[in-house]
Order: structure tokens, then C-alpha cells, then sequence
């Protein structure tokens, strides 16, 4: 039976559905134990599953990720919080040049199945390094896969399949989205849940493909229901999973519209908004009716909260897009 809760509520239900099916499945980071995270997340899991399996670490990135390597190595699934998403680089070192490289490194002897859990993104009204978006770094280390939900339903199957996955993967969490409602089935098998690396079409279309991840998911569904009053059909794919990417339902998606906006809050620069836009190009040239644009966070430090609503992708930014494309 489906239960209306928040996505922050699903991803507490996803953890302790992982922590009761394996034994070796233990959580780790700043504040997650008698507090429950910053967000709540592992509300009442220290509780429930002692302190020998949801451990309270020192503020020590580096030493948090470095352990879950070892714990990894012999025989654990250890689920590391960074609290928030610009703590995330004192372990960047360890990210990039341990558990991204060990199982090449060990000719495939060694694996490390670590889920590094980093909640991502602005719209929070917090200071600096508390808003950022660091997903590109990640995406582009070969060793990584790097997923992130969006909704209810995907946050409390997608956290379950990241930590039976023997792969190691940095998992990235919208925070300003903790709050927000869906129904999510607490009694589903997980074999019959979508699958992990694929994206989906959370709203179908004719007229344009909408691309984005994370927060901005529901900002480019809101764009569409916008667009719709003016007579436009817009598609809008989930990708969930940035490394490696669905691009096979992406292409199928822009065949059919033959425009295409990609939407992420990180910097255009370089980011992954230019990756997705190079490669429809190069695969879907014959089909596009104008160029890939981009609707990104722009090219600077992320700012003071007084002004992160002028940084950050919105709805109009978003439409303003889709009109280029069809002024083109």
C-alpha cells in the first residue's frame, strides 16, 4: 500500500530497509547518530540499529571516506553522509584516488561497494559551501557511478539499489527538495523497482525535451505545465543516473521533438549540461530543428542567500529557453 511522505522520509525508510537486509551495511558521518543528520535523514537508525552500525565521526571528511575504503576491503557496505555538498573536498583525494581507482588498480580482486551520500544544490537560504553543485567533478572519474533522485518513490528504491550495488557510488540528494510529498510503495519488492541506471520520462511530450536531474526536475515539470497553457507539449527525462548516462532514452526523447534543453544548477562551464549537448548533437543531428541550449547556474562562486534566487535556474529561465528554441 503507497504512503504519502517526503523525500528526506523515503531515503530514512530506504536506509533502514538496507541496514535490516544486510549486516554489513553500516552508516557513518557527522551528526547521523543521536541527532540524525542535519536533515533528519537518519532520524531514529542509531536507535534502532546501535552505535556499532550508525557511527557518529569527527568532523574529518578524509578520515570518514578513508575508513569506509577499509571497512569495504573487509567486507562492508559502509554508507558515508557529507554532511553538505561543499564538505565534500578534504575527501576529494580519497573519492578520486582510492574508491574510484582500487577495483582497476586490483585487476578486479578488490571492490569497494561505498555509498558516499552528499546532499546537493541551493534554494536553501545557507551560506557558503552549504548550496553548492559538485556533481561534474564525480561524473567525470572514470570508477564512480554517480546517481541522484528527485522524487519520493526514486529516493527510497534508488538509496536501496546504490547499497546492494557493488559499485562504488557517490549519491547526491536534492536538499531543497527533502520536504516534498509522493507516494511511495514501503512494501514493493525492490527486484521489481526501476532500474537504477536508466533515466526516465516523468512527463511526456512532442514539442521539446527538457533534461535535467535533482532539484531541477520539478522546476522543468513546472516549466511544462507552464508551456502547456501556451499550447506547448514539452517531454521532460529524468536522468537519475549522471555517470554513466541513459543517453539512449535521451536520443529516442529528441528524435521525436527535435529540440532539446538541458537545465542544471552547477556552472555552464564545463559542466555536465555540455557533455549532454555534444553528444545529442553529434547523434541526433539530422533530427534537431535548432541547437542544444543550456539553462545553468552561472559561471561564479555560489552566492550570498540574499541573492541565490537570481543565480539559481527558474521557471522563467527555463521557458525563456524553449522560446529561443522555437525563435531559432
Amino acid at each position: 500500500m503507497a504512503e504519502t511522505i517526503t523525500i528526506g522520509k523515503a531515503l530514512n525508510h530506504g536506509l533502514r530497509r538496507s541496514l535490516e537486509h544486510d549486516s554489513k551495511v553500516v552508516i557513518m558521518g557527522e551528526d547521523v547518530g543521536k541527532l540524525g543528520g542535519v536533515f533528519r535523514i537518519t532520524d531514529g537508525l542509531q536507535k534502532d540499529f546501535g552505535e556499532d552500525r550508525v557511527i557518529d565521526t569527527p568532523l574529518a571528511e578524509a578520515g570518514i571516506v578513508g575508513t569506509a575504503v577499509g571497512l569495504a576491503i573487509r567486507g562492508y557496505r559502509p554508507v558515508c553522509e557529507i554532511q553538505f555538498d561543499g564538505f565534500v573536498f578534504p575527501a576529494y583525494n580519497q573519492i578520486v584516488a582510492q574508491v574510484a581507482k582500487m577495483f582497476y588498480r586490483s585487476m578486479g580482486k578488490v571492490r569497494l561497494p561505498i555509498v558516499i551520500r552528499i546532499p546537493f544544490g541551493g534554494g536553501i537560504g545557507a551560506v557558503e559551501h552549504h548550496s553548492e553543485s559538485p556533481e561534474a567533478y564525480f561524473s567525470h572519474t572514470p570508477g564512480l557511478k554517480v546517481v541522484t533522485c528527485s522524487n519520493p518513490a526514486d529516493a527510497y528504491s534508488m538509496i536501496q539499489q546504490a547499497i546492494r550495488s557493488d559499485d562504488p557510488i557517490v549519491f547526491f540528494e536534492p536538499k531543497r527538495r527533502y520536504w516534498e510529498k509522493g507516494e511511495v510503495d514501503l512494501d514493493a519488492d525492490l527486484a521489481g523497482a526501476y532500474p537504477l541506471h536508466e533515466a526516465r520520462v516523468a512527463r511526456e511530450g512532442t514539442d521539446a525535451t527538457l533534461i535535467a536531474y535533482g532539484p531541477m526536475v520539478r522546476t522543468c515539470l513546472d516549466a511544462a505545465t507552464a508551456a502547456a497553457e501556451d499550447g506547448r507539449n514539452l517531454e521532460v527525462i529524468d536522468l537519475r543516473t549522471l555517470s554513466p548516462v541513459d543517453y539512449d532514452k535521451i536520443y529516442s526523447s529528441v528524435r521525436r521533438t527535435g529540440r532539446a534543453v538541458v537545465v542544471h544548477e552547477a556552472p555552464g562551464n564545463i559542466g555536465l549540461g555540455a557533455e549532454l549537448a555534444a553528444r545529442i548533437t553529434e547523434h541526433c543531428f539530422y533530427s534537431l530543428e535548432a541547437p542544444v541550449l543550456r539553462v545553468t547556474g552561472y559561471d561564479i562562486p555560489y552566492p550570498a542567500a540574499r541573492v541565490e534566487e537570481e543565480y539559481l535556474p527558474d521557471l522563467d529561465r527555463v521557458l525563456d529557453a524553449v522560446d529561443r528554441s522555437f525563435g531559432w
